[in-house]
């Protein structure tokens, strides 16, 4: 199973910052998810809110800041402690630093259509100058922005957010044409993940911060979780892949359910 970080690292270090990106990506993470929005210039940035006020000491919509602006403010407000000041990074600034990344969700939020129409047509120049298709899928919650996208180069993968049970993710992400179904962990089912499977989606759930929830979720068949905590998450089944070879067959259930209810910290 496909361990994301979410927004970075967002339980171990500021989210959606450089240094958070960095953290987890010297842990050994490859896989991340994370959120963007457009600047006032122009600039696709991460960051998860459509206003900087929970995460920096400033308050106001992100459109009303430039890219520039947004990078030396301190996003460090309601994460775990940090050190030293990190602002709002660029798409192209994350890239950077995490080179050797496997694979991106990268999740745009609803917002007006015009800004939405810019942000779609920076992310296609984006991946096609990168040739990222098949390191990044584009996901949303937001069905006209992944027609868009769709419209703009079948090449791109896209992906549904889905938190609600109704109308069926299955039947949106089908009509969508989507590659990827990212859903509220608490909707996961056999019947959904197999219904997905059949229609060649890769299932990712989020946001999953309990090892007894990933080994649920794992059993029930899904592809990917995204986590808060993907350094702890990664060494878990690092150490579990390492130690099955030397584990008699005959090895009896209870340590694997004791192993079941150890859990990451809260998030």
């Amino acid at each position: 199973m496909i361990i994301y970080g979410h927004r970075g690292a967002k339980g171990e270090a500021p989210e959606n910052t450089l240094a958070g990106f960095d953290h987890a990506y010297r842990h050994g993470i490859r896989h991340f998810e994370f959120d963007l929005v457009l600047a006032s210039d122009g600039v696709p940035v991460i960051i998860h809110d459509l206003t900087v006020d929970r995460t920096t000491g400033h308050s106001g919509n992100v459109a009303s800041f430039t890219a520039g602006e947004l990078a030396v403010m301190d996003a460090r407000r309601n994460t775990p402690p940090w050190s030293k000041a990190t602002g709002v990074p660029t798409l192209e600034e994350v890239l950077a630093i995490i080179p050797d990344f496997e694979h991106l969700q990268l999740e745009v939020k609803s917002d007006n259509r015009h800004r939405l129409n810019i942000l779609c047509n920076r992310l296609t120049e984006i991946i096609q100058r990168r040739d990222l298709f098949q390191r990044v899928a584009i996901t949303s919650s937001d069905t006209w922005f992944l027609q868009e996208t769709r419209r703009r180069n079948r090449k791109i993968r896209i992906g549904l957010v889905a938190e609600r049970r109704f109308p069926r993710p299955t039947s949106t992400a089908a009509r969508l044409e989507c590659d990827y179904l990212c859903l509220n962990w608490k909707l996961c089912t056999r019947e959904l993940v197999e219904e997905a499977h059949r229609r060649d989606m890769h299932v990712s759930t989020w946001t999953v911060n309990r090892i007894h929830d990933m080994l649920m979720l794992e059993e029930l068949g899904v592809d990917s979780i995204i986590t808060d905590f993907p350094t702890s998450t990664r060494m878990y089944f690092d150490n579990r892949a390492a130690a099955v070879p030397q584990l008699p067959r005959s090895t009896p259930g209870p340590e694997g359910e004791a192993l079941g209810q150890r859990s990451l910290p809260a998030g």
